[in-house]
């Protein structure tokens, strides 16, 4: 069934056009000639995608917008606002409201149709990732919230954990110290039809290999000096549920080869025992450290390594998924507030642009670290550059590098308006504020340089 397009403009020649080249394309066209006629319409239609104008009689597009947004049957139906009128303001106020995408008139069709392919695919990847959270119970929502992104590279994580957790298949999950790889493994168990029975962790790398050999297997009274009574291990204590060998890098060769021998024939016996125990569980592995590379060196088995890699997910830096930075320390900020009875309710703009900037080599967990502390030293309700600890002021990989990162973490009309403002202060600031000296460096007109030090706020 081809996808529904909703086209609302008062220009009737826009929108026969705009409808002609994407019914050409093979989609479903309504359209209506403003926002009024567009709600109307909308009550007993619910189409995929909108195209609406920003400037339209009666009902325009800002209290169009606000109107899909206030309604959970279009709320999650992406509008790309098309308009005359690009000021700056108008696209951080469309993309504020929850606009997929601001294009200004004229504009390229072809850039259109890609653009509107783009955002269904947007809208596709959303609807899947919302019937991971529908298909399993309370529990599994909550702790699958836990995993919070929006950002492409995560997108294709939850969509992996919905097409795996209800197989019993093997799974590796890679990826740096603190990414997640736990929280993953988690959602996989609880998105699974093991998901009322036990999650077992273990800590490949916590304990000697004496020790982790009966924690992993248990032991019979008497197996060695100390061993007073039958242990039951961490197989046996997943029976029926999913064990997650975390660090599994640094399993021991001897471990290794007693691993391979579980995964191939799903039993095992107890140190010191000679009964052979039959278990039904499943396998999650997780590994910071790059295995293909171990192999190649002879200290991690070949014949493990296919064995646990059957599925691969592969978890992002959090240096890669920038767009996630403020979800999660907002996230963080609010949890960490409420477990210590503090009114802290949010960041300042600079102390966001800090949070952007940063590199973040601990991943998630250091942004984590970062904002519990923010928390705890701010004063008043908002929490300010000063609260955040040294290196987050600190440029890891020098300004230019931290000036792009943080500007690919904006919407890209946002991009371009922070990329103008930072411009214009920086050579204000060369020109020792002499208007006519900056806007002759700018190659622009005074009166242009005066309405964007309006329009942008920028204190002279």
């Amino acid at each position: 069934m081809p996808s529904t397009i909703l086209i609302v403009d008062d220009e009737a020649n826009l929108r026969k056009t705009l409808a002609e080249i994407l019914r050409a394309r093979g989609y479903s066209i309504l359209e209506s000639d403003d926002g009024a006629t567009a709600i109307d319409l909308l009550r007993t239609a619910t189409p995929d995608l909108i195209f609406s104008d920003w400037k339209m009689p009666r009902v325009g597009g800002e209290e169009f917008l606000q109107y899909l947004r206030s309604d959970s049957r279009l709320a999650s139906v992406p509008v790309i606002v098309i308009t005359a009128y690009g000021s700056s303001h108008s696209a951080i106020e469309a993309v504020r409201l929850g606009a997929y995408d601001f294009v200004t008139k004229p504009f390229d069709l072809d850039e259109i149709v890609v653009t509107a392919e783009r955002a269904l695919d947007h809208a596709a990847l959303n609807r899947e990732v919302i019937s991971l959270h529908s298909k399993a119970g309370q529990d599994s929502v909550a702790a699958a919230r836990r995993l919070i992104g929006t950002s492409g590279p995560m997108l294709d994580v939850f969509i992996m954990i919905g097409k795996i957790a209800a197989t019993d298949s093997t799974v590796l999950i890679c990826g740096e110290s603190g990414t997640g790889k736990e929280l993953v493994a988690e959602a996989i168990h609880n998105y699974s039809r093991r998901k009322r029975e036990p999650f077992v962790v273990v800590n490949c790398a916590a304990l000697p290999e004496n020790l982790l050999e009966t924690e992993l297997f248990g032991h019979e009274r008497g197996a060695f000096t100390g061993a007073v009574g039958r242990k039951v291990g961490r197989f046996e204590m997943a029976e029926g549920g999913t064990i997650f060998l975390d660090e599994i890098g640094e399993l021991s060769p001897s471990l290794q080869s007693k691993l391979l021998r579980v995964l191939q024939e799903r039993s095992f016996e107890r140190v010191g025992g000679t009964e052979t125990i039959a278990g039904n569980f499943r396998v999650l592995a997780a590994t910071n450290r790059d295995l293909e590379a171990s192999v190649r060196e002879k200290v991690f088995r070949e014949d493990l390594y296919y064995r646990l890699n059957v599925v691969r997910i592969q978890i992002p830096p959090l240096r890669e998924r920038r767009s996630d930075i403020v979800p999660l320390a907002e996230h963080f900020l609010a949890q960490y507030s409420e477990k210590n009875g503090l009114g802290v309710v949010g960041f300042s703009d600079e102390a966001i642009l800090m949070l952007q900037n940063y590199f973040y080599p601990g991943n998630v967990r250091e942004l984590e670290n970062m904002v519990e502390r923010a928390v705890l030293m701010a004063r008043g309700r908002v929490v300010m550059p000063e609260h955040l600890p040294a290196q987050a002021s600190t440029a890891s990989n020098g300004d230019a590098y931290h000036l792009e990162v943080d500007l690919l973490a904006l919407p890209f009309h946002k991009s371009i308006a922070e990329l103008e403002k930072r411009l214009i202060r920086k050579v204000l600031k060369d020109s020792a504020g002499n208007k006519s000296e900056a806007a002759n460096r700018l190659q622009i007109n005074r009166r242009l340089l005066y309405n964007k030090i309006e329009e942008h706020k920028i204190e002279e």
